[in-house]
């Protein structure tokens, strides 16, 4: 092959080069741009149960923040919380929490929560409870977790946030008292966490990070 002719394939070969790479950057960013998509959509479903649409007029997800308070939540990461408004007004919201005391381990919720403070809904994310006596914790399973709905420190002042077996205002259920305990004393701190921080996680910025290094009072 002559001179011109090794030219020309280098510059077609080079041509094909600069539409693949294109090509592939246009797939790459549409792809990334429906899982985006799907993440938001599954984020927006998963709030609807315990932050209503009916109770905000804004962005919850793009109104969120995280929140680092290991002693009130349960957890060492931060957990995000995402605020619902009518107009400028606090309305509701939707954070994570953890019960730490569960019969295996770790038990993660999501807590809806109205701005006087009374719980909405709140739904298990995840756990390891024994599968058949842990059970009773997942909505698709029972409606036991729909026991906290209404509910507050107002109400039900936070010592009284455990199983009526051990001077509670809760039911547990047949077969366990470790779990039904666990997530009691979890939502109920993370409601006095809420009475104490709230003006803090409300008036802060979106994206914002908070730490709070306080704890519960030991009478709590």
């Amino acid at each position: 092959m002559s001179g011109a002719g090794l030219r020309r394939a280098a510059l077609l070969l080079g041509a094909c080069a600069l539409i693949a790479i294109g090509a592939l950057s246009v797939v790459e960013r549409l792809t990334r741009e429906r899982i985006e998509n799907a993440r938001a959509a599954a984020e927006r479903a998963a709030l609807a149960v315990v932050l209503p649409p009916t109770r905000y007029n804004n962005d919850p997800i793009a109104d969120s923040v995280w929140v680092r308070a290991p002693q009130w939540l349960g957890r060492e990461a931060p957990a995000r919380i995402w605020r619902g408004r009518l107009g400028d007004r606090p309305s509701a919201l939707a954070m994570e929490t953890t019960a730490p005391e569960g019969y295996s381990g770790d038990i993660e919720l999501l807590l809806g929560v109205d701005a006087a403070g009374t719980v909405i809904a709140a739904r298990v994310t995840r756990h390891a409870e024994t599968p058949g006596l842990g059970d009773p914790i997942e909505r698709e399973r029972s409606d036991w977790i729909e026991s906290y709905n209404g509910r507050s420190l107002g109400d039900t002042p936070l010592p009284r946030w455990t199983v009526r077996r051990e001077g509670g205002d809760f039911d547990s259920f047949s077969g366990a008292t470790l779990t039904p305990r666990a997530i009691a004393r979890g939502l109920g701190r993370t409601l006095a966490f809420l009475q104490r921080h709230g003006e803090a996680i409300w008036a802060a910025e979106p994206g914002a990070r908070l730490h709070f290094e306080d704890a519960p009072d030991a009478r709590d």
